[in-house]
């Protein structure tokens, strides 16, 4: 630190205590070192600055005049060590993110593959589990963030990015394939493959909602274990748009006739506490947002 720097800071804290020895405490120096320092401001600008009274160290009227100028001069050199470690943090840091296998799958790839065109040394952990899983990683701390459906059920800070809407995953020369929308009540005594794990999911709220009833095979949370049983003509399924790009497996895939979707937004415990790595990806996925007109997608 500039050797100015270290005298004009001595200033301000011995006037903040109004004593040379918790100055020193604060400071973590000698009483004698921040006395000569403050002398030696003396000296060099031929003013008297503080004087002892029974209160403890006052300022002289040299010293209330000056006081304002050190002052900022301090804050704004506080504010300079706060930008210069914050950019240190974020060449350096580390990002823990929680996700799910159609957002690590398709949207993972490209978000890192850009935001390392900035940001080369960040360095990224990607835990990928069901929306309950996220939920407890991010209350627990073992992720700094983590995609999940909104609302969550949690109290978490969110940012919205992108609906994702359902479709109907049918095999080859299913009598549905013929329809281009499936009526809800297609689905009613179909063999269905449910994708969930633990809670509820936009699948089966979906279900819920219209008061469907097929009959459930079985029940997962692996997408591509649902569309390869559904290439063998197991069964049908209702999967989220997302997870349904670039897919090796020979199905069919019909929109629902009715509007059914699910959000899906980045969550946190608390924005405002996030690491500088953490904030900078944020804002990143807000432009990458922003960019896109709401796709977040975009074309990719």
């Amino acid at each position: 630190m500039d050797a100015n720097i270290q005298k004009y800071i001595a200033f301000v804290k011995t006037v903040e205590f109004k004593s040379f020895t918790k100055a020193a405490e604060q400071l973590a120096y000698a009483q004698s070192s921040v006395s000569k320092m403050i002398a030696d401001l003396e000296n060099e600008w031929h003013l008297s600055l503080l004087e002892r009274s029974r209160n403890g160290v006052e300022l002289t009227s040299d010293g209330l005049k000056v006081l304002p100028y050190v002052r900022k001069i301090v804050d704004d050199f506080m504010q300079m060590q706060d930008s210069i470690n914050e950019i240190n943090e974020i060449k350096t840091g580390i990002i823990r993110i929680g996700t799910f296998s159609s957002v690590a799958t398709h949207w993972m790839p490209n978000i890192i593959k850009a935001f390392q065109k900035d940001y080369p040394n960040i360095e990224y952990e990607l835990l990928t589990g069901d929306y309950d899983e996220i939920e407890n990683w991010l209350k627990d701390g073992r992720v700094d963030c983590g995609f999940l459906r909104l609302p969550t059920q949690g109290k978490f800070d969110t940012i919205f990015l992108e609906d994702d809407r359902l479709a109907v995953v049918l095999p080859k020369n299913h009598p549905l394939a013929k329809k281009e929308l499936i009526e809800p009540n297609d689905l009613n005594g179909q063999p269905f493959m449910l994708l969930e794990h633990g809670g509820k999911t936009e699948i089966s709220e979906f279900l819920e909602e219209y008061n469907l009833h097929p009959k459930i095979k079985f029940t997962t949370w692996d997408d591509y274990a649902i569309m390869s049983m559904a290439e063998s003509g197991q069964g049908i399924a209702i999967l989220p748009r997302l997870i349904l790009k670039r897919i090796p497996y020979d199905i069919e895939i019909r929109d629902l006739s009715v509007l059914a979707q699910r959000k899906i937004g980045l969550a946190l415990r608390s924005q405002s506490s996030a690491s500088s790595a953490v904030k900078r990806f944020i804002d990143y996925l807000k432009y990458r947002n922003g960019q896109n007109g709401g796709d977040f997608c975009g074309n990719e």
